[in-house]
């Protein structure tokens, strides 16, 4: 075997291809991750609502029902063995008046049948007593103690470094452009040269149809559906407690209100469903509708202190499942496609459930060292006086705060640069430690993170990109 043959291919680095790479990096597997952008996280995974649903919503019988509820119970382990944020705080889905109560029966019918726990209905006292901030006129609500908040960034950066340390390889800014297969082995010709491979799991998102379509007739389309999002700022973020949504229409779960596990209050998302697979940008149109529809379900959202306006695309298919499946006609390619909501609660499940697709196409035998554990970055903001000062006392640069805002200092920036596959862009940088998330939006640290990045990774001011 040369240093190009492998057992598994990955062709993607979100959240998907990440899960699966850690769960597979527990095997006797030489694994390698391709990943046409410089970073991980930076499709779908990096713009979402962040939250792990509890299951009710999906249809009794599907993969989306089965891996939801598993994935979601596996999430506490995960987040502490990676040491990235996770919080249940729960869910409502709201409805106006009893016109709607057979809506909101069938949600709390089919969580039951996919073995949610804890749901209950709650009156009107109930609801408005839970969110004081809940409009007047909700009368009813569904309520999901198991629904959380995560950190999507967080979470796929730690399942990829987990990988890392378990022997998986990353090649970013590796676009694939061709497979092919001879005898038992896959051939992926990608911007950087020819890989070899028994097996390929395409996790390629809004791409997956196009990848599948290299190696294999073409059985299904990926519809890209686009979701503009508002992030508020923390004063903001207890506006709500619970994550509040509207009852769910055939484009999605509806608009939602939630706060984020950093503090933040987050409103969204639209759904339109776009041609471009690379259009990510908002509109004041939409942004304006988003708004009103938010407010249908909760009061006097403080617009005033909105910070940032994004969006991101989902990967939907016409089905409405999960398409997770090793394609009869060429054995040994696994695709795991139109993974949209509940992807990120699904993830770790859906990662299992690959693992076992791999294990009847080859036996996998377990490795002896297999490290579970993976350590983030320091939080200077999150410690004691004690704490901090101990840690400076080491390395005084955690001592100088860059981002004001967030309360990051240079030691967090530094460590993000050199951590495993660290940050090489001004968006790994936040995505990793939150410097440019805050309030003033890189306003007053921008310069600041450019000195940083100039000096740790040796390359010139105007060669520091945003993003790949």
């Amino acid at each position: 075997m040369n240093n190009t043959d492998y057992d598994v291919i990955i062709i993607g680095a979100g959240v998907i291809g990440c899960a699966i790479a850690r769960e597979l990096s527990k095997y006797e597997l030489n694994i390698l991750i391709l990943e046409k952008e410089s970073d991980v996280c930076e499709g779908t995974s990096k713009a979402n609502s962040a939250i792990i649903h509890a299951g009710f919503d999906a249809f009794p019988c599907t993969l989306k029902a089965r891996l939801n509820v598993a994935g979601n119970s596996m999430m506490d382990q995960l987040a502490s063995e990676l040491d990235f944020p996770f919080i249940r705080n729960g869910a409502l889905v709201v409805c106006w008046d009893d016109s709607e109560l057979s809506e909101l029966t069938e949600l709390y019918n089919r969580g039951i049948s996919n073995g949610v726990k804890g749901l209950r209905m709650l009156d009107k006292n109930e609801v408005h007593r839970i969110e004081p901030n809940i409009q007047n006129k909700i009368c009813r609500a569904l309520y999901a103690p198991t629904s959380g908040i995560v950190c999507p960034f967080n979470m796929t950066i730690a399942l990829a470094e987990n990988a890392v340390q378990n022997g998986a390889k990353f090649l970013l800014s590796t676009e694939v452009k061709g497979i092919s297969k001879e005898k038992n082995v896959f051939h992926v010709k990608t911007t950087r040269g020819m890989f070899n491979s028994r097996l390929i799991v395409n996790c390629s998102g809004v791409h997956a149809d196009q990848i599948h379509d290299m190696i294999c007739d073409h059985c299904f389309d990926i519809i890209a559906r686009k979701g503009e999002y508002l992030l508020l700022d923390k004063n903001a973020g207890h506006h709500v407690t619970n994550t509040i949504f509207q009852l769910p229409t055939n484009m999605g779960k509806g608009v939602l209100v939630s706060p984020t596990v950093h503090g933040n209050l987050l409103v969204g998302p639209t759904a339109t469903d776009i041609d471009d697979k690379e259009d990510t940008s908002t509109s004041a149109n939409k942004l304006r509708e988003l708004k009103e529809v938010a407010l249908y379900s909760v009061k006097d959202i403080p617009y005033n202190q909105v910070i940032t306006s994004f969006s991101g695309l989902r990967a939907t298919t016409e089905n409405g499942d999960f398409i997770i499946t090793e394609d009869h006609r060429v054995k040994g390619f696994i695709d795991v496609a139109g993974v949209d909501s509940p992807g990120l609660s699904s993830a770790p499940a859906i990662a299992v459930y690959v693992r076992d697709l791999v294990d009847n196409t080859f036996p996998l035998n377990e490795k002896n060292d297999f490290v579970n554990i993976r350590t983030g970055i320091h939080k200077t903001a999150e410690m004691s006086y004690e704490e901090r000062k101990k840690l400076i006392s080491k390395r005084s640069d955690y001592g100088n705060i860059v981002c004001r805002c967030e309360q990051i200092s240079e030691g967090e920036i530094v460590d993000a640069i050199h951590s495993t596959l660290g940050a090489t862009t001004l968006d790994g940088v936040k995505r990793r430690v939150r410097a440019g998330m805050g309030r003033c939006q890189g306003g007053f640290c921008l310069p600041r993170l450019l000195e940083i990045m100039n000096r740790e990774l040796g390359i010139d001011y105007k060669d520091v990109k945003k993003n790949g």
